[in-house]
């Protein structure tokens, strides 16, 4: 790691209190150099002194290492497991369920969630915490604003029945938007709420490193009930849950023992 990279790294934590060094260093410094080169700066020294005198800047950086790709229903088979298997049992144990959201980007995981919840278990209570370190996408998110592109892999009569389209954009119904808080929340550094039956963070620890992702697995096992479910993306199975006090129970869903 260069100097000027690592002072960056240092400097970043001191005034964010984001550790960049728990990210996977290739893939963020890559990705730090080019947007450093696409506003003009030689060195990251430079680079970090703009962006603490520039909210605009600053924002940017912020959304450029969090990782805002998503959609309604992203990996549809994994849905139909959450549909047919996940929930039934949750709901076995409570009436009332408990969800957080991780990482949530602009939104569409924390709706999947409770459209699929309203529309196929229409008489559970439940709250969704939806949370994410970026402020901006949170804000797209609390709008529920989308294109047709994130609604693709969704069902034609739930897009009907909880969406109102206009001009090409599809707006989430208020009473499904009621269901969900959304919450600033940096997974390396803020404590993590209790007691939940379900928690949903897909395709974010990729980017973390080995020691990061043993801390937030062991956080993610303290937050769930007994029984409660882990569900995971599709490129970050846990290859020893048991180390977490949980086990598999179907592809990327996990149980806490």
């Amino acid at each position: 790691m260069s100097q000027d990279y690592m002072k960056f790294v240092s400097d970043i934590k001191r005034k964010l209190e984001i550790d960049l060094a728990l990210y996977k260093e290739t893939q963020m410094k890559r990705r730090l150099t080019s947007l450093r080169d696409k506003r003009g700066y030689q060195s990251f020294k430079g680079y970090f002194e703009a962006i603490s005198n520039n909210d605009l800047l600053l924002n940017e950086f912020l959304e450029r290492i969090t990782i805002n790709v998503s959609e309604f229903y992203r990996n549809p088979k994994r849905w139909e497991v959450m549909q047919s298997v996940i929930l039934p049992s949750l709901l076995d144990n409570s009436k009332k369920l408990s969800i957080w959201s991780a990482a949530c980007s602009t939104g569409e995981e924390p709706y999947s969630i409770a459209l699929m919840i309203k529309e196929h278990f229409p008489n559970t209570e439940f709250q969704i915490l939806a949370t994410d370190i970026d402020n901006m996408v949170l804000e797209r998110a609390k709008e529920g604003t989308y294109t047709d592109q994130s609604l693709k892999e969704l069902p034609d009569s739930i897009k009907h029945k909880f969406f109102k389209q206009e001009s090409g954009l599809y707006h989430i119904a208020n009473d499904v938007k009621r269901h969900v808080r959304f919450k600033k929340h940096d997974l390396l550094a803020d404590a993590y709420p209790r007691n939940m039956d379900l928690i949903v963070c897909r395709n974010v620890l990729i980017y973390f490193t080995d020691q990061a992702k043993n801390i937030i697995y062991q956080n993610f096992s303290d937050s769930l009930k007994h029984d409660g479910v882990l569900f995971v993306g599709s490129t970050e199975q846990i290859f020893s849950p048991d180390k977490y006090n949980m086990s598999l129970i179907d592809t990327f869903f996990y149980k806490k023992n």
